[in-house]
């Protein structure tokens, strides 16, 4: 540098990659100084000088400008890219095309009107004689494009262009008066932010990247009071920092403005003022490029400043004063308050506004729940204006309503009036250094004193200063508040809070350690936040909003980071949250899944907290609900469940949680405030049934209160139809507290909702019927069955009883609600069935019904007798029932049309019940009912009709026709049958019974009935009853049928056995070798399927019905995987299938299981004929025939030894087992079907009988064997 002092740096940049810093000077010089080593080094220089030098965001690119007013591109290494001229004359890339849509005359000019079509395009006025002249440089943040602001030298008036990476041009921007030097590129990409004086004002505007205006706001500064050091976006585009100087002093005041917009609205939300002392002039100010809300500010006597913001809204948070749920903004010298109990105004409209004399920097809520809508607001100048509501009846000069209120219209809102502003000392004298913003954390405290944190001696100290209001001194220009006591606090002070339930503060501090200030106490102190179980309460991360609450009683603190990390003191229970807010004991959060939940904190610990906000709720749980995405809390407004949400442009949503609507309806029913909890219920659709299923039994005992408070016919038939059996505090509404008193229903043995309709009919017949005429036939018609005859009978009534009363309901208007609630065609049927022919036609005139229709037969009703009548009408009512009892009133001459009736519609039993069993009529019902029980081939019942009414001819063919044969008798006795007669009938009775193989009832038919005592013994000898056969012959000495038939009949018997024992022996053998062929076989293919899956999981098909196609498809290849699915049958291949469900054929699915029931069925065959054989045997011996005998027992004893030893080689243990435990069942799992499928137990196919598994069981303790012949 000169040593004079004339150089002047004119760039500097730090390059953390190289480890150095470079540095431009104005005489040309680029130098590179090396942090490690502390070396200096010139890496180029410009003759012609340099005016400024920028990087691009990547430190890739670096643009210097010239003094002979061109650009140079050079890469990181300083290698030239490009050299451009400043001033170009055309365009750039990105010119306009016209598309011949009319000249500029022609176009439409808004607001200007028609005149600005003529008026000539001005050059651009020249610039401000303050402009330094310099070029300024701007990156767009993805560093693509680049935009110059510099000087014409023609025109003396600042012009923009943009240009991309490789110095082409792409656009200059129109022609704007007065811009000024500032510029800065958003770092979103989408406008260039400058400053233009105006004609009457000073401007922050905004080009686009084609050089168009786009938007613009005001600085709240007289034209030519300030000018414009610099903009400054923050890293993530969201606020807007000017640095602004006076014009016109020696000593200048600087400013730093930070702006932020919402819902396309500029709000100024902070303004630092660093007063007008040389040392304190500002030198540099810079954002953060981590940290998007960190600013850093420089002074002139090297004193170094660092801001931390985060984003607060400012609520009120009171219960029961009048003014809760007000919510404040900043907005320049402006506080917007926005009163959600009356209306959600959406910004940047308000309710009202608070004007003050400086710019505002902060807002504080009166903390004392009663007063929760008076403001404490801290300007600029260190100054406390406190707001009020109540006393004052003036209307304050400095207070405007906002979106309500106007012309003509009276405001039903109460505004605040100033009641106090306050000099505040502490934090900055004037002698002192100048720190804007000394105080924050401005907090009033329900005492109506006010905490404030200030900065102490060192940097990461701090100092809470406790201040109360000073009685006014008579000559004093303004009031001062006295210190009460400051105490130090060791480290930086990054949030406070106040809960004035439990009278304590919380301070943050920035290595995160939370400290408790009690300002009750005679002398407060700070100590740290201990939980429970004795340590100290310590944040992992700082936290931007912090609150104190009690969860189970215990008073915790909850933070919510800027990462949207949660904590309930150093726990963190979520990572999702975007924002929460406490509300008596619930806490609301949304979520980064675009859900709002709301939690009970009166019963609920940590760790179900922590499990609610990490899982996903219940379909029917009432803590959760989808809300718009980026939605964040605003504020809740107590005692009417509204919940107000503000979105990411800016917008408000109101939303009524579930949880808190939920919540309060329950302290409304508890209090017995019916009307307040029905209108809610109804507004915001909530299930009426919650009114009675909350507490059953309070609403029983108070129906009359519950009908007086609503007062509605129409809201109590409301409640009515929307009455359903259900308890909805189980299903829809299940209570969030655990531990709620269930109510057990008062009468369990009832339904609910007639239980209802009953209790509160009463009570309104009670109150007022004639009022409540409506809901009492609602009452009526809810009830399941409905009661309409009742319903009908009361309309009726009132039709009789006509009252003078105006007010009382008409039965036109009765009956017309009725049809409202009823089928009109039912109900003209259930008006019918009151057999009152007013009531019809009352009813048929209100419905669609054309009177030709109905008045003719209406009519003819009318002319008939009573009984007649009336079963006329039950039978066009299809009421059959009813309809004969009243025919069988109406005389003999009507009883071919009972009997005729009785037979259309089977009422056979009903009309027995009609006439007395002596009666012809009796006789004649039930000659019909057994002719009818005959149709369905019930002959015994039919027999026991006839016998009981005396028709014994038909009983006697129907007992017959059963093949009951004593009956048979009994009825051919009652009508008196000669004994030839007795005998042609047991004659062919016995060849019925010799049909169905009853034999011995046969021969005991001959034997009494005939005297036929030969056939009688052909006939037992025919059925092997031996022995009863010999009786026969010995009774009537008989003793040549001996000779002629027995003895060869026993022998025959004999030769059938042998034959059958032999049959049933060799086709066991067979089954039982073929069986050992096919499990060997099967067991090969298990094995090289096992073989080949074995590496990975087996095929699912494997464990598929046909897990027998293994043996299958090796042996015969026709059956394969899809033909021997058996699952997805026809019905005609299902008849098929059931009557042999297994095939013996060789090499067929599941020939094994076909063997196996071959292998149990002769089992059972032979097990079946021991008995008989035994019989058989003795009469051999009797007979002498000892050698036939002998053979039958042996060759029968070794038949059954053979199965005897066969059985545990067909039906092996392993087999037995999975009848009992099967593979695949509803109890297996995954694992037991792969141990199985190991074991190869997969062998066994999966059987739709299981009990083929099962051995057949052989009686041991049958003795058969005759001991004679062994």
């Amino acid at each position: 540098m000169p040593e004079d002092g004339s150089g002047c740096i004119v760039g500097i940049e730090d390059l953390p990659e190289q480890e150095c810093v470079c540095v431009a000077t104005a005489a040309g010089d680029i130098l590179l100084c090396n942090l490690s080593t502390k070396q200096v080094e010139c890496v180029g220089s410009v003759d012609s000088g340099l005016s400024t030098m920028s990087w691009s965001p990547d430190q890739e690119l670096v643009l210097l400008a010239t003094g002979q007013q061109t650009l140079i591109m050079m890469t990181r290494d300083f290698e030239p890219i490009t050299e451009k001229q400043i001033h170009q004359d055309e365009f750039g890339e990105g010119k306009f095309i016209a598309l011949g849509w009319g000249k500029k005359e022609t176009q439409f000019h808004g607001s200007e009107g028609k005149q600005a079509a003529h008026r000539k395009q001005t050059e651009a006025s020249r610039t401000s004689y303050w402009d330094d002249g310099k070029p300024r440089v701007t990156w767009r943040g993805d560093g693509q494009f680049v935009a110059v602001s510099a000087v014409c030298p023609e025109t003396g008036a600042r012009k923009v262009r943009v240009w991309n990476r490789e110095l082409v041009l792409q656009s200059t921007n129109e022609p704007i008066s007065g811009l000024e030097q500032a510029l800065s590129w958003k770092p979103s990409g989408n406008l260039i932010a400058s400053t233009q004086e105006k004609p009457n004002r000073h401007d922050v505007v905004f080009l686009e990247k084609n050089g168009l205006l786009h938007g613009e706001f005001t600085l709240p500064f007289q034209k030519g009071q300030v000018k414009v050091n610099e903009l400054l976006w923050n890293a993530d585009s969201t606020i807007l920092a000017i640095w602004l100087e006076d014009l016109k002093t020696s000593n200048p005041n600087s400013y730093v403005q930070l702006w932020t917009t919402g819902n396309y609205h500029w709000y100024l939300k902070q303004s630092l003022h660093f007063g007008s002392l040389e040392k304190h002039q500002l030198v540099s100010v810079l954002w953060d490029r981590e940290n998007p809300y960190r600013l850093h500010v420089l002074c002139q006597g090297w004193r170094y400043l660092s801001y931390d913001w985060h984003w607060t809204t400012d609520r009120g948070m009171g219960e029961n004063s009048q003014h809760v749920a007000n919510v404040a903004v900043i907005d320049g010298d402006k506080v917007l308050v926005t009163a959600f109990q009356h209306a959600v105004v959406p910004p940047p409209m308000c309710t009202y506004e608070l004007q003050l004399q400086q710019a505002v920097n902060q807002v504080a809520f009166h903390t004392d729940p009663k007063h929760s809508g008076d403001m404490a607001v801290l300007d600029a100048d260190n100054r406390i204006s406190v707001y009020r509501y109540g006393q004052n009846t003036m209307n304050d000069p400095t207070v405007r309503l906002g979106a309500v209120g106007g012309n003509g219209f009276k405001a039903a809102v109460e505004t605040p009036y100033l009641d106090k502003m306050y000099r505040v000392d502490v934090g900055s004298n004037s002698n002192e250094v100048m720190n804007p913003l000394g105080v924050r954390f401005l907090t009033w405290l329900p005492d109506d004193s006010f905490l404030v944190v200030g900065q102490g001696q060192h940097a990461a100290q701090s100092v809470l200063h406790h201040l109360t209001a000073v009685p006014h001194t008579a000559g004093a220009e303004e009031e001062r508040l006295k210190l009460r006591l400051s105490v130090p606090v060791d480290g930086e002070v990054i949030s406070l809070c106040c809960s004035p339930v439990t009278k304590t503060v919380a301070l943050q501090l920035a290595h995160g350690h939370i400290l408790k200030y009690l300002w009750e106490a005679s002398t407060p102190v700070l100590e740290p936040w201990w939980t429970s179980n004795g340590s100290a309460v310590r944040f992992p991360y700082p936290c931007v909003q912090t609150s104190i609450t009690r969860i189970s009683g215990e008073e915790v603190i909850l933070g919510l980071t800027d990462r949207c990390r949660f904590f309930v003191n150093d726990i963190e229970v979520a990572s999702n949250v975007t924002s929460f807010a406490t509300y008596n004991e619930f806490l609301l959060v949304t979520t980064n899944s675009h859900t709002c939940q709301c939690f009970c904190l009166k019963n609920i610990s940590v760790k179900a907290l922590q499990a609610g906000l990490s899982s996903a709720a219940a379909p029917n749980s009432e803590t959760l609900r989808k809300v718009e995405r980026g939605s964040r809390i605003v504020t809740v407004v107590p005692q009417d469940t509204k919940l107000v949400l503000q979105m990411p442009r800016g917008n408000l949503e109101t939303v009524h949680h579930r949880a808190l609507v939920l919540a309060q309806i329950r302290k409304w029913l508890d209090r017995l405030m019916f009307r307040e909890a029905f209108q809610c219920m109804r507004k915001l659709r909530i299930n009426l049934n919650l009114l009675y299923d909350h507490n059953p039994k309070v609403f029983l005992e108070n129906a009359e209160t519950f009908i007086r408070q609503i007062d509605s016919v129409n809201y109590i038939n409301l409640f009515f139809t929307e009455l359903k059996e259900e308890d909805f505090t189980k299903s829809m509404y299940p209570s969030l507290n655990v531990s709620s008193n269930a109510q057990p229903h008062q009468h369990p043995d009832q339904k609910k909702v007639n239980v209802i309709c009953d209790v509160m009919r009463v009570a309104m017949e009670h109150i007022d019927p004639q009022k409540y005429c409506l809901s009492i036939l609602t009452a009526h018609v809810k009830k399941s069955p409905p009661e309409l005859e009742i319903a009908l009978q009361k309309v009726h009534d009132l039709r009789e009883n006509v009252t003078p009363d105006v007010k009382a309901v008409s039965a036109e208007e009765a009956l017309k609600y009725l049809l409202f609630l009823v089928d009109v065609n039912e109900l003209y049927d259930y008006s019918l069935g009151t057999y009152d022919f007013d009531l019809v036609i009352m009813v048929a005139e209100k419905s669609q019904k054309d009177p030709k229709e109905y008045l003719p037969f209406l009519n003819t009703l009318q002319k008939m007798e009573t009984n007649y009548q009336r079963y006329t009408i039950d039978r066009h009512l299809k009421r059959y029932t009813k309809a004969l009892g009243h025919l069988s009133k109406c005389g003999p001459e009507h009883f071919s049309e009972f009997l005729n009736l009785v037979k259309d519609q089977n009422q056979y039993r009903e009309a027995l019940k009609l006439y007395p069993s002596s009666t012809q009529e009796y006789k004649d019902i039930s000659d019909a009912y057994g002719e009818y029980l005959i149709q369905k081939q019930l002959y015994e019942q039919a027999a026991l009709i006839f016998a009981r009414a005396g028709i014994f001819e038909k009983a006697l063919d129907a007992f017959q026709n059963s093949g009951s044969w004593q009956q048979a008798l009994c009825m051919a006795s009652q009508l008196g049958y000669t004994k030839d007669k007795l005998s042609s009938l047991a004659r062919s009775m016995a060849g019925k019974l010799a049909e169905q193989r009853k034999h011995a009832e046969a021969a005991i038919l001959l034997e009494q009935y005939t005297q036929d005592c030969e056939e009688a013994v052909l006939l037992l000898l025919e059925g092997a009853l031996w022995e009863e056969a010999l009786r026969l012959i010995h009774k009537y000495g008989r003793l040549d049928i001996l000779e002629t038939n027995f003895k060869p009949a026993i022998l025959e018997a004999q030769k059938s056995q042998l034959i059958f024992l032999d049959s049933q022996k060799t086709a066991f053998l067979c089954h039982k070798s073929r069986l050992q062929v096919v499990r060997e076989l099967k067991e090969k293919a298990c094995e090289s399927l096992q073989d080949y899956e074995m590496p990975n999981c087996p095929e699912l098909d494997l464990f598929s019905e046909t897990s027998s196609v293994m043996t299958a498809s090796d042996m015969n290849s026709k059956y394969s995987h899809s033909n021997s699915r058996i699952s997805a049958r026809s019905s005609k291949n299902r008849r098929k299938a059931e009557r042999k469900r297994y095939s013996l054929k060789k090499g067929s699915p599941f020939e094994d299981m076909a063997l196996l029931e071959a292998l149990g069925e002769s089992v059972r065959a032979v097990e079946t004929v021991k008995g008989d054989t035994h019989i058989l045997l003795k009469q051999l011996v009797l007979f002498g025939y000892d050698e036939q005998a002998g053979a039958l027992q042996r060759v029968l004893e070794e038949v059954l030894q053979l199965m005897e030893t066969s059985i545990p080689d067909i039906w092996t243990p392993d087999l037995q087992q999975s009848s009992v435990n099967p593979v695949l069942g509803p109890n297996s799992t995954a694992n037991s079907i792969m141990a199985a499928y190991q074991q190869k137990r997969m062998v066994t196919p999966v059987v739709q009988d299981p009990e083929l598994l099962i051995p057949p069981k052989l009686n041991k303790n049958l003795q058969w064997k005759l001991h004679l012949l062994q």
